[in-house]
């Protein structure tokens, strides 16, 4: 049965630009019956050719283009952006100067970095987003014509917008995903445990204070566990950093 949030994401516009379809559910947890849970992960798409950042990006492929917050406003969009290229000011005049944009103001200006608050009749971006059930979460970063961004969501919302995506036909790569438990814990206790154990013992020191059998001694399993276990706990602590932050 089709749900209300994958048959709004179908009609979104044209923000990306489609492409080949990719599964979107290896590697995404079953939480149980009856559990909650939020699924948190980053996107990486490509941005149809007709929208003025894509143009600028493609134009600039060594640029980073970073959208710090933005609110749609009437017919047009709100936007607090970022440029970081070894021409940044040149980016930056080259935004100013695009039809798209309109009442572009400088806020910051060096060699390598610019900010600006500008007005931009592009809304494909909240569009895409919204008609989803997912708002949008900030900084969207756009790199030579392909953004990635951050959705936090239900299990149920992320199948959905998954769905949504194969079922218009529309190119995306998940870069990573974590599941949180209803409780909002990262790690099962075990899990935990084993990391705090590793760290302690010097597991994760160069070179290693202890031996994974050392490890698994002291926590009483055997390597095949111990070993299970902080893989397991690391890739999730890992992952969560990653979906969770970009440096500044």
């Amino acid at each position: 049965m089709t749900t209300p949030a994958l048959t709004r994401l179908v009609d979104a516009g044209s923000f990306i630009r489609s492409g080949a379809e990719t599964a979107i559910y290896v590697g995404v947890p079953d939480a149980g019956p009856g559990a909650v849970g939020v699924i948190r992960a980053r996107f990486r798409m490509t941005v149809s050719d007709d929208v003025w950042v894509g143009q600028v990006s493609r134009s600039f492929p060594d640029a980073t283009l970073r959208l710090l917050t933005g609110v749609p406003r009437g017919e047009r969009a709100l936007e607090l952006g970022e440029v970081r290229a070894e021409n940044a000011r040149l980016v930056a005049d080259t935004i100013r100067g695009h039809p798209d944009i309109v009442a572009y103001e400088r806020v910051y200006a060096s060699e390598e970095r610019t900010i600006a608050q500008y007005e931009t009749a592009e809304q494909s971006l909240y569009k895409f987003l919204w008609r989803s059930s997912l708002p949008p979460e900030f900084p969207v970063v756009v790199e030579n014509g392909e953004v990635e961004f951050d959705l936090t969501a239900t299990r149920e919302q992320f199948e959905a917008f998954g769905a949504g995506l194969d079922e218009a036909g529309r190119e995306y790569d998940l870069l990573s995903v974590v599941h949180t438990e209803a409780d909002g814990a990262l790690l099962t206790d075990r899990q935990r445990e084993c990391l705090t154990a590793a760290r302690r013992q010097g597991y994760f020191e160069v070179p290693r204070e202890c031996t994974l059998a050392e490890l698994a001694d002291s926590l009483g399993v055997d390597k095949s566990t111990a070993s299970e276990t902080v893989r397991r706990a690391t890739a999730r602590v890992v992952a969560d950093f990653l979906v969770g932050g970009r440096p500044p």
